[in-house]
């Protein structure tokens, strides 16, 4: 179960930071605005020295989850090798993967003050996540 759950957490999480890739072409294509030179001349666009707004905001909600899922998932890692109990992750990863895609969703449509709670209970689910495994593995 604790496998299982970490899979569909890790490529949940994958096809949420792919689909923001997504939503970058998609802004540099309907901006026509593309910052490599190569890539404004095979699209026939405009060159520019910084991306659109549209872009500028998906790269954002991207680094914001490669501050955030990375850590997360090594430590949800380390808390499926050491077997700890299935329910209580069941719950973290849930609550942390809808936390995550919520926050870029409220990312890329500047919508406030719910990026921040997204923000703020992915984060917090991410502590719970760290104390179990201290006590579970690190004290145990």
């Amino acid at each position: 179960m604790l496998l299982q759950m970490y899979a569909l957490t890790a490529i949940v999480l994958a096809i949420k930071m792919a689909a923001i890739s997504v939503v970058q072409g998609r802004a540099r294509a309907s901006a026509g605005v593309f910052t490599n030179p190569e890539d404004a001349k095979a699209f026939g666009a405009k060159e520019a020295s910084e991306e659109a707004p549209a872009v500028q905001r998906a790269s954002k909600a991207w680094r914001n989850d490669l501050e955030n899922i990375p850590m997360f998932l090594i430590v949800a890692w380390v808390y499926v090798a050491a077997g700890l109990s299935a329910v209580p992750f069941v719950i973290y990863c849930l609550v942390f993967m809808v936390a995550r895609i919520g926050h870029t969703i409220f990312y890329l449509n500047a919508i406030q003050p719910a990026r921040t709670i997204a923000f703020m209970v992915g984060a917090l689910v991410f502590l719970a996540l760290i104390i179990h495994v201290l006590i579970g593995v690190v004290i145990a």
